[in-house]
């Protein structure tokens, strides 16, 4: 373990994983065509220890801030927004850790992830559960617990140690999350996501049968922490941003490597035509507004963070920023990410939508991401703070049918 109590800047932390990067991107499109799931990938992130980003020093992490955090994933995203999504739930149930208070438990989790351990969720059904109410049910079984029932969208656990389930309590019927280890013959993992985009992600299907579970790994779901649902937004919303500078990288490169050019246009080389820059300076400039909205909702769920100790007013009305950050940022890069992935071939010639080029994977990366709790709702309750100073009750969203 480190013994070093500096804080470590944003520039060494994204010096120290750039390389990893840039090996990441150069088998994105390779992976996006083939729907080649990116087991390699992900495992030079376990070496690297990008999932202790946020674990303390003195636990062998490296103490990243949750702004840091976002930064790191919009880089990653900028080389494949499909590993960002991946690790959503591995960084929620970090942050989960850290929130509280110091145990053993608390203390094996921190090691385990500096150990280069990785959580995935199953959170999601697609049953006939009623909206708050669970298929999934844990069982006492002796001095253990049983775990039975399904998930879909289960994001990233394909790739996972331990999944991160919700579940209810088969005898008292209270809401639980259960963290199950996957390293045991009675959990079954299906990529069977069949979206159009973040294809890679491996979302898909998980099936646990009697499975089993430690004791004191099932705690009450009224105990998460209460920017979960802002957290798990943040990361989706860096994974748009990364899709959004993927997008300016490959315009810029496809106007400055175009050689023909229209008898209409205005320069001899694409490069030079003042209608094109214009396309890509506002796409430029749509990213940038994209990026500063995401680091500024991360600073409210920093906030939240530090003051997860403080008295019972504080402490809402930090939680209530950070969920409204998000639902903000969340809007604001939906909106200019998407114009930006569609407005790119707007600089480039019909030769663009060859599909050896990919470049369509950018809008449909990024319609995936923002169709993520539903920008029509968070708009909604962004007009309502705004107009009635009403927020949403509760902050934890679900899916289930409705009565």
């Amino acid at each position: 373990m480190s013994n070093s109590s500096v804080a470590p800047s944003t520039a060494s932390l994204l010096a120290t994983f750039a390389p990893i990067f840039e090996r990441i991107q150069e088998g994105q499109r390779a992976r996006e065509q083939a729907r080649s799931l990116p087991f390699e990938e992900i495992d030079w992130l376990k070496k690297a220890r990008f999932g202790a980003l946020r674990v303390p020093q003195e636990y062998g992490g490296f103490g990243a801030s949750i702004v840091q955090l976002t930064e790191l994933w919009i880089a990653l995203g900028t080389a494949d927004s499909n590993l960002v999504q991946a690790l959503r739930g591995h960084f929620t149930f970090v942050e989960e850790v850290l929130n509280r208070p110091h145990s053993d438990t608390r203390e094996r989790w921190l090691k385990r992830f500096a150990n280069g351990e990785l959580v995935g969720n199953g959170w999601t059904e697609t049953g006939s559960a009623k909206l708050g109410r669970l298929e999934t049910k844990v069982t006492r079984d002796g001095e253990h617990w049983r775990l039975d029932g399904a998930k879909y969208y289960s994001t990233g656990s394909i790739y996972a140690d331990w999944m991160d389930v919700t579940a209810e309590d088969a005898a008292s019927g209270e809401q639980v999350i259960a963290l199950v280890n996957t390293h045991q013959p009675h959990i079954e993992r299906s990529d069977d996501w069949d979206g159009f985009g973040q294809r890679t992600t491996g979302t898909g299907s998980s099936v646990f049968t009697a499975a089993h579970v430690e004791r004191d790994e099932v705690t009450p779901f009224s105990e998460r922490f209460g920017y979960q649902t802002a957290f798990y937004q943040l990361n989706l919303i860096a994974a748009l941003v990364g899709v959004g500078h993927a997008i300016e990288r490959d315009v810029a490169h496809e106007v400055a490597q175009r050689t023909r050019v229209y008898s209409h246009g205005n320069a001899d080389r694409s490069a030079d035509d003042a209608q094109v820059l214009q396309v890509v300076g506002k796409i430029s400039a749509q990213v940038f507004a994209a990026h500063a909205s995401a680091l500024k909702a991360a600073e409210y769920q920093q906030q939240a963070f530090e003051l997860r100790d403080s008295n019972d007013e504080q402490r809402a009305q930090a939680y209530w920023h950070a969920e409204l950050g998000s639902a903000q940022a969340q809007v604001v890069a939906a909106d200019q990410v998407l114009a930006a992935a569609t407005a790119l071939f707007n600089a480039l010639g019909a030769s663009a939508v060859r599909a050896c080029k990919q470049l369509d994977r950018h809008w449909r990366n990024a319609r995936t991401l923002a169709s993520h709790n539903p920008l029509i709702y968070k708009e909604r309750i962004i007009g309502d703070w705004v107009v009635n100073q009403r927020q949403p009750d509760p902050y934890q969203w679900s899916v289930g049918e409705g009565s």
